[in-house]
């Protein structure tokens, strides 16, 4: 199981780099802190651009917190989209500390309370799940879990495998005996969502490579998919160097997501 493979410290300390934010939000923006499981709160950053507009529901790599998309928010907005990143246990303004099993689980009770803003009025249009990176476990999580209560798919250099990625933070995935099928399954994840999906990866991807991409890829089962091959790119210029062509590819799924029960 997730939490017993790898929620122990020599895992932690390497998948997790959890850092504090005590700032307030830019102009225009709303910060949200979120109920969770065993008390605890999750800090979120709501970028609001119309009540009826589809939100992107995002959940970033690490490393990240949700003032590190401060310049992004207004930037989606313009593109007629809410937004809304979210933080883990441990990082930004959330209590707790982090865990593989506490960031899975806790995907659930964000999703939950999004819907209560959308049954309260505040967020009325299409939601669309959004992972980078690490985040891509929590969008494929939910994509997975409740496919129809979700209108879109977008994974950010997401990962198919765990075992290479352990490898690259200095884990033997068989010393701490770790096996795809105990870990993420994120392509069985994403193979059980048929809704919009866009997968964007770098070509040089040099965390994650292109190849993880092309898996997921391959694994989803949606008819409307589309791959984005952000050429010349690495992870942490994917959206520097995607430019246009990622922010339109982005725009365009979410133009093709109408509402549940639409």
């Amino acid at each position: 199981m997730t939490d017993s493979v790898l929620d122990r410290p020599e895992v932690l300390r390497v998948l997790f780099h959890p850092r504090r934010d005590t700032g307030a939000p830019p102009p225009g923006a709303e910060d949200l802190l979120i109920p969770v499981a065993d008390g605890e709160r999750v800090g979120a950053r709501l970028y609001r651009q119309d009540p009826a507009a589809p939100t992107l529901l995002f959940f970033h790599g690490n490393g990240e917190i949700v003032a590190d998309y401060d310049d992004l928010g207004p930037l989606y907005n313009r593109l007629g989209l809410n937004f809304l990143p979210v933080d883990y246990r441990g990082y930004g303004r959330s209590s707790g500390r982090p865990s593989v099993a506490g960031m899975l689980r806790d995907c659930h009770a964000v999703l939950a309370f999004v819907e209560q803003c959308r049954a309260a009025g505040r967020l009325r249009g299409p939601l669309i799940l959004m992972g980078r990176s690490l985040g891509s476990a929590s969008a494929l999580e939910l994509a997975a879990a409740a496919p129809g209560r979700i209108d879109g798919l977008v994974v950010e250099s997401g990962f198919a495998y765990a075992a290479p990625l352990l490898r690259l933070l200095g884990v033997d995935p068989r010393a701490i005996g770790f096996e795809e099928s105990r870990g993420f399954a994120n392509l069985a994840k994403i193979a059980a969502y048929t809704g919009p999906t866009l997968i964007i990866h770098a070509e040089f991807d040099h965390i994650i490579p292109f190849s993880d991409g092309q898996a997921l890829y391959d694994a989803s089962a949606a008819e409307d998919k589309q791959l984005l091959k952000v050429a010349g790119a690495n992870h942490n210029d994917i959206l520097l160097r995607g430019g246009e062509a990622y922010l339109t590819a982005v725009r365009e799924l979410a133009g093709r997501c109408g509402p549940r029960g639409a």
